[in-house]
């Protein structure tokens, strides 16, 4: 399963739900917090290469759009010249990259969310890593005093005093329950929503009438 496809998977991941299936946290959550921090490293990696893509497929858009920009230049120094036909190649140059324009954008654009999915992912990863390093110490903590009381339970003689005892231990482990419960889980994050008229754009374009647009410029131009 690739990392993009685990997506939901690490994003939806609890802290809490997991230690509580743990039979013995102050053990288990070493070997979890070493499991969390390879899947860091390979999301580290993974987040570098997507980021990367991003930034291709951003740079190649931007080249088009320029050369857009670069060929109605050229077709007004065509038309200045006086060459109508040289002017009208340059047109028909520019609606080309106009439709390769299309495709570009939507390459970008699905670079664009692997690459905030992928942060997502590495900023999760992170967020519980900490918390779980902050946690791990009080959770051990919590598992030798129960430890201990059992002990002390297994000497007291008196029944008062085993009362007592146990009152005292029951208060402790409810504090330390209600500080284990404290981390706030993450929310699942929505995709961003389709938009619709945006898909429809091709389905309706038509291709660009060079005459019309030749007409234009040269109306532009004052010829």
């Amino acid at each position: 399963m690739g990392v993009l496809d685990r997506f939901n998977e690490i994003v939806k991941a609890n802290v809490n739900a997991v230690l509580d299936k743990l039979e013995d946290p102050s053990k288990m959550i070493d070997q979890y917090l070493i499991d969390m921090k390879q899947d860091l490293a390979e999301v580290k990696r993974e987040t570098a290469s997507v980021m990367a893509e991003e930034t291709r497929t951003k740079r190649l858009a931007d080249e088009n759009a320029q050369d857009v920009e670069k060929y109605i230049g050229l077709a007004k120094k065509a038309l200045l010249a006086g060459s109508e036909a040289d002017a009208k190649v340059f047109l028909e140059k520019k609606a080309k990259l106009e439709l390769d324009a299309v495709e570009l954008n939507k390459i970008y654009s699905a670079a664009h969310e692997n690459a905030i999915k992928m942060r997502q992912m590495h900023d999760k990863l992170v967020s519980d890593i900490e918390e779980l390093n902050t946690r791990r110490e009080m959770i051990k903590a919590k598992v030798s005093v129960e430890k201990t009381q059992d002990t002390v339970n297994q000497f007291t003689s008196s029944m008062d005093k085993a009362k007592g005892t146990m009152g005292a231990f029951e208060r402790m482990e409810e504090k330390a329950d209600k500080m284990l419960d404290v981390a706030n889980s993450m929310t699942e994050l929505n995709a961003e929503p389709v938009d619709e008229a945006k898909k429809l754009e091709d389905k309706y374009s038509t291709a660009v009438d060079t005459d019309a647009e030749l007409a234009k410029l040269k109306s532009e131009l004052g010829l």
